[in-house]
């Protein structure tokens, strides 16, 4: 069974900054063969660190979303234990004229009856 394994070839960024590196470090009475084979040490290198930096970068976003989710699942219940307290029932004042009214005319009747 043959796996298939994608090669993924280095961005032309990463093979150019290998080479310079590998340029800078050159001694002297090295062959371009051996500072092509250090370049493709310093890009495997740079492949392997940007690897790490996504796994990281990934674990740092899973981590990020679950303690959202977590945030998220708490408002609610903080939410509907702060409202129970703050629910204010306005009274309308129509009822409380129309009983006034209706004392003062039956008070107005008691008093003209009595006199």
């Amino acid at each position: 069974m043959a796996k298939n394994k994608q090669q993924a070839t280095p961005s032309p960024e990463t093979q150019a900054e290998a080479m310079k590196i590998a340029r800078a470090t050159q001694k002297p009475g090295q062959t371009k063969e051996q500072t092509k084979l250090i370049a493709q040490g310093i890009q495997k290198g740079i492949e392997q660190y940007k690897k790490q930096q996504k796994v990281k970068s990934r674990e740092r976003d899973k981590l990020r979303k679950k303690q959202e989710k977590e945030k998220q699942a708490e408002l609610p219940q903080e939410a509907l234990q702060s409202t129970e307290y703050q629910i204010i029932y306005k009274q309308h004042w129509l009822p409380w004229l129309l009983l006034v009214l209706s004392w003062l005319s039956f008070a107005a009747y008691i008093y003209q009856t009595a006199a």
